[in-house]
């Protein structure tokens, strides 16, 4: 059995699907694609509904679908691995982003952050868990 690959530091490493309807996203993107679905069980004991998505053929996990519950607008992101969300977001900021949202010392899992570049794109950041 091979070790699946770490991904690089400041690459795209997950993408999030985000929706008031997660059902009808799975079903969705699970019949156009044979994309399969299980629940993030350590989201769902924080109460958030979030489902981790893997491809047919694969069982390497890479990205999620997260119930939104209409807290936020809908979204389809990228996201991108990096050394420090903190610092990362100081950057943002310097270069004329904007930080949306920052949950750093996250019990539960990686450090992250939703945030906005210059012309208002969405896009996320995330350390892994113990970085």
């Amino acid at each position: 059995m091979t070790t699946p690959a770490v991904p690089a530091v400041n690459t795209v490493a997950w993408f999030e699907v985000a929706s008031d309807d997660p059902e009808g996203v799975q079903r969705f993107y699970g019949d156009l694609f044979g994309w399969r679905f299980q629940t993030d069980e350590n989201s769902a004991a924080m109460g958030m509904d979030y489902r981790l998505i893997s491809y047919d053929g694969d069982d390497e996990v890479s990205g999620g679908v997260f119930g939104i519950r209409g807290d936020m607008p809908g979204h389809a992101i990228f996201t991108v691995l990096v050394r420090d969300v903190a610092e990362t977001c100081r950057t943002v900021e310097t270069l004329g982003g904007k930080v949306l949202s920052q949950v750093v010392g996250n019990e539960s899992g990686p450090d992250f952050a939703y945030l906005h570049d210059p012309s208002g794109n969405l896009f996320g950041i995330f350390a892994p868990a113990g970085s």
